[in-house]
């Protein structure tokens, strides 16, 4: 059975299609229309909800967590021991919340179709713990997986200001300190409704790793979903239907992390939101990379292992895990190997995965600090948007000698590439024009670039020479 809350109410569902969409249960199951369809592939967030479930401060106390996903692209088994929040859900005896309040004010709303999406996400902003002042400097992080046809940011954005000054208010009239007795009980709710596993038809949330593991084998033919940002588009957008599938999302060994001085391992369900604060400070340009890697409603359900496994040639984590010399752990049953990241593509959507096997886990070394370590991102738009060339550079200098480096690159071909012959041409020598000049002579002799809607194998021939080029400059201005 699958358990969760709508608002307060308890959802049980026992006898349900496994690929059914949370959008589609909202809309057709329960006639909550508020939430919208618009792109069915988590691009526009008109389809924006909240969930809350019960997470870790950084001192390691229980709290609730309010994370905005794209319901579109969510299916109804990731709400198990959650709490499912719409924009009907907001407004207290016809007294709306301070968000929609403050889009009224401000105008905010202007066809409408996108002010409930637009809504969620503030009001999961809203319920982050940070101060005023991060939060501000978050929204437009916040609104960044939200499409307003009618072009009507500005208003958006002052609703954003305005309702973060009132929290900000409230907080400081407020006598309590802590979790309220409120939320307490909220998270005893959901805590009580985590201590059976997901179970219906099809469709499986196993709370360990041996369960999740024993499963796999037993039914190789499960898809295992992960975040699902990937694996809902084959329904969403191919309508095809998924009669099995296996999730991850509850096995706390997969969401370990590990961080020391020379490396950080990450579980395979560690989301691109704890992976991208994780990898700050860590390793140059993670961050940066992430925060363009879909919207905070992908990142917030999007995992490390997903982003891996799907074999995607624009996956953007390949590239810049492939230029480190990232290592995975795939395990089947009780055994597990490990191999090089690089070795895991045989071509396209094509991985060394065998039947039963799954990834646990990524080690990633970190550069040492006298190495040049940068990642670029090509594309069309600068936020949500899918690499025509992304190029991951590690760069180890000693005495001014470039030696073992590693160049990467996606979106180029059908699998993340290395260009090995541009590396060749690199080490042992100091990085100046002329070796920046043959790297660039043997980037066009070893990549062979494909052409499609994004960009042409020309255009990507000539990206990756000036990207090469770029990290020149780069180098010489420290």
């Amino acid at each position: 059975m699958i358990r969760f809350l709508l608002d307060q109410e308890l959802v049980e569902l026992d006898h349900t299609t496994p690929d059914l969409t949370v959008l589609d249960w909202l809309r057709i199951h329960r006639h909550r229309t508020g939430t919208k369809e618009g792109c069915g592939s988590g691009d526009c967030g008109a389809c924006t909800v909240v969930v809350v479930s019960v997470g870790k401060s950084p001192t390691g106390e229980s709290r609730l967590e309010h994370h905005a996903i794209n319901s579109c692209i969510t299916f109804v088994g990731a709400l198990h021991g959650k709490q499912l929040l719409t924009v009907e859900s907001l407004a207290t005896h016809d007294v709306l919340h301070p968000v929609q309040q403050c889009m009224v004010d401000e105008h905010g709303s202007q066809c409408g179709f996108c002010t409930p999406g637009f809504v969620m996400s503030l009001y999961a902003l809203y319920q982050r713990p940070e101060d005023t002042t991060t939060l501000k400097a978050s929204v437009e992080q916040a609104l960044g997986g939200n499409l307003c046809r009618c072009t009507g940011y500005r208003p958006i954005i002052q609703a954003a200001e305005r309702a973060l000054d009132i929290r900000a208010l409230a907080i400081d009239a407020s006598v309590t300190g802590g979790s309220s007795e409120k939320d307490n009980a909220l998270m005893s709710t959901l805590q009580s409704l985590n201590e059976e596993p997901a179970r219906i038809i099809g469709f499986y949330q196993p709370d360990s790793l041996p369960a999740f593991a024993n499963y796999l084998v037993d039914n190789p033919d499960a898809r295992i979903l992960a975040g699902g940002t990937d694996l809902a588009l084959e329904v969403t957008q191919q309508m095809r239907e998924l009669p099995s599938i296996v999730s991850l999302n509850a096995v706390a060994e997969l969401k370990k992390t590990v961080v020391t001085d020379t490396y950080v391992e990450l579980g395979a369900a560690v989301t691109l939101t704890d992976c991208m604060q994780l990898l700050q400070g860590w390793i140059p340009g993670a961050h940066e990379l992430l925060l363009r890697f879909g919207s905070d409603q992908v990142r917030n359900q999007g995992t490390v292992g997903g982003n891996i496994g799907s074999a995607s040639p624009i996956g953007d984590l390949p590239p810049l895990l492939i230029a480190l010399d990232a290592t995975i752990t795939v395990q089947r049953s009780d055994q597990t190997r490990t191999l090089a990241l690089q070795d895991h593509y045989l071509g396209y959507r094509q991985t060394t995965l065998q039947l039963g096997e799954f990834i646990h886990s990524v080690h990633i070394p970190l550069p040492a600090p006298t190495s040049h370590f940068s990642v670029h991102k090509i594309s069309k738009r600068c936020d949500d948007d899918i690499s025509s060339v992304c190029l991951a550079i590690h760069l180890p200098i000693k005495d001014g000698v470039v030696h073992d480096c590693r160049l990467a690159f996606g979106g180029m071909a059908a699998t993340p590439v290395r260009a090995t012959k541009a590396e060749g041409a690199l080490n042992g020598k100091p990085l100046s024009q002329t070796s920046v000049n043959a790297a660039k002579q043997a980037i066009a002799q070893e990549l062979t670039p494909m052409s499609d809607a994004r960009a042409s194998a020309t255009y990507r021939s000539q990206v990756a020479a000036n990207l090469i080029q770029r990290v020149l400059l780069e180098v010489q201005s420290v």
